[in-house]
């Protein structure tokens, strides 16, 4: 997999930023701009030679100054490996599309614009996959509240679904976090044998 690490940084040496092997995996981080010429070489060079894109996903790291990573996990089915391609970016840099390198980016690519709000530049279609159209926000952004903003139930006088602000019954954050042994005091089945052996001795 060095070897293979080499040929890429040799082959994309304007684009590639560095290169790391963990866990028997090539991982290959590239510059924002570049990342479709970069995919482009990994589909089409013989030694890479990654003709199956099996996933697009996001990750965010809220205290970086660039919060998300795009990782795309590619494979090639002759030359036996997967290489991990990740492109870091912000919430306002939009990432440039690979649909138009590999089909199979499209709907992933929407997944990540769902469910993080990362951009991708120049998608045929970039709209929600997962969510509702009027959802506000995305919810797998480590910022986004566990709650959520609304809920939703059906309305049987409306006879249809509504959606409406989340309202909590219960302030899930004042917890009292007493011992099992000093807990609520209640009878247990076989505590009242107990007492009436106490009262008979007293």
């Amino acid at each position: 997999m060095q070897d293979l690490a080499a040929h890429i940084e040799a082959g994309l040496p304007d684009a590639v930023l560095r290169t790391e092997v963990r866990r028997g995996e090539l991982i290959v981080w590239v510059k924002r701009d570049t990342v479709v010429s970069a995919a482009t070489f990994l589909r089409d060079d013989a030694q890479c030679d990654c003709k199956m894109l099996l996933d697009v996903c996001g990750v965010d790291y809220p205290e970086r100054e660039q919060r998300f990573e795009v990782v795309y996990h590619l494979l090639s089915h002759r030359q036996n490996h997967r290489i991990r391609m990740k492109v870091a970016t912000d919430e306002d840099a939009p990432v440039p599309s690979v649909a138009g390198v590999f089909s199979s980016a499209g709907w992933f690519e929407r997944e990540a614009y769902d469910l993080y709000g990362i951009l991708f530049s120049g998608h045929p279609d970039l709209r929600r996959i997962l969510t509702d159209y009027g959802f506000e926000g995305h919810p797998l952004r480590k910022d986004f509240p566990l709650t959520g903003h609304v809920e939703v139930r059906y309305d049987d006088e409306q006879k249809r679904v509504v959606y409406e602000p989340v309202r909590l019954t219960q302030d899930f954050r004042t917890f009292d976090f007493l011992s099992p042994w000093e807990g609520p005091e209640r009878m247990l089945p076989g505590d009242e044998k107990a007492s009436e052996d106490e009262e008979a001795q007293g």
